[in-house]
């Protein structure tokens, strides 16, 4: 399907759209925000699979801080200019793999009018649409779940993924997969926590995992901190992980170091902005971004880290 580009003379935080009387109606945002980038990973391909978009401070304060300045007034153009900004973001640091954008339901008034933002800043940036992933936030309370699902298959529709956040929380239920079914399911860390060692929380996330496959929807697994929680759910057929234990969020304008160390074996993959650095047994899972240093310079601060990595330490 040929997907429709806007033109390059719209300007969608520039007032109202005639097609959308609410679309840019909002008042002008008086805080400023930047983005880290967090990698979710294919723990079986051993690759990057995506990368989300989180919004951060300017000064990476932490999302809350942000999230705090968004009213009923603001809320059309800070989700509007979160799209933006976080394309423009991962064009700019080199990212090629798919990137996870956050929506704020709420904010959306008509999805078909409302995506030509996205739609011209994939374009401006030379970012495949294809590549791009929509996430409903599980953070706004959505009284209207069937118009949720209008809002994500229209998505669908225009050539994006989709995926429902924080499942098992919320909204984010039942009632919203039978009204609509996206590709990415990501399980909410509430049912991650702990998992290996809790007979109710495996029953329920293998209970996940099987009605997904019928549905033919993917898993994605969010907020691993464990290897614990990463075998069990690589037991139960789940590949796409995302937390702590392979990546903290990198900031995208510090060019942090990363790096948690080099294990015996390890395996080197780039990917887009970030290179991996694999055990291979596969118990040491890092991610750096490429222009840092991999290790310290300082000589026993990289045997420390080798040895916390040979020793199983998470990221």
């Amino acid at each position: 399907m040929q997907i429709p580009i806007a033109s390059s003379n719209f300007s969608p935080l520039e007032g109202p759209s005639p097609d959308c009387p609410g679309c840019g109606a909002d008042s002008a945002l008086d805080f400023r925000f930047s983005y880290a980038y967090q990698p979710i990973v294919d723990v079986v391909a051993r690759n990057i699979y995506a990368h989300e978009a989180l919004v951060r401070g300017p000064n990476v304060e932490g999302a809350g801080t942000v999230l705090a300045r968004v009213t009923d007034a603001n809320r059309y153009r800070f989700d509007q200019a979160c799209r933006v900004k976080a394309i423009k973001g991962a064009a700019q640091i080199g990212i090629t793999e798919r990137l996870s954008i956050s929506f704020l339901p709420n904010a959306i008034y008509k999805p078909e009018v409302c995506i030509r933002t996205t739609l011209e800043a994939a374009r401006a940036n030379d970012f495949p649409v294809e590549r791009i992933l929509f996430e409903a936030t599980g953070g706004e309370a959505v009284s209207d779940g069937k118009r949720l699902a209008h809002i994500l298959r229209e998505y669908k529709r225009s050539g994006f993924l989709t995926a429902i956040d924080n499942f098992g929380a919320g909204y984010a239920g039942l009632n919203l997969l039978a009204d609509f079914q996206p590709d990415i399911v990501k399980l909410d860390m509430h049912l991650v926590r702990g998992v290996e060692a809790d007979g109710a929380r495996q029953a329920i996330a293998r209970g996940v995992v099987r009605m997904c496959t019928d549905l033919g929807i993917i898993v994605l697994v969010e907020g691993v901190k464990t290897f614990g929680e990463r075998d069990f759910f690589v037991s139960v057929g789940v590949r796409l992980m995302q937390g702590y234990l392979f990546s903290r969020p990198a900031f995208q304008t510090r060019g942090d170091d990363r790096s948690c160390g080099l294990a015996r074996g390890t395996q080197r993959v780039v990917a887009g902005s970030f290179r991996f650095e694999l055990s291979g047994d596969g118990r040491a899972l890092c991610c750096v971004m490429r222009n840092s240093e991999p290790l310290p310079r300082n000589a026993s601060s990289r045997k420390a880290l080798r040895n916390r990595a040979n020793d199983g330490a998470p990221c």
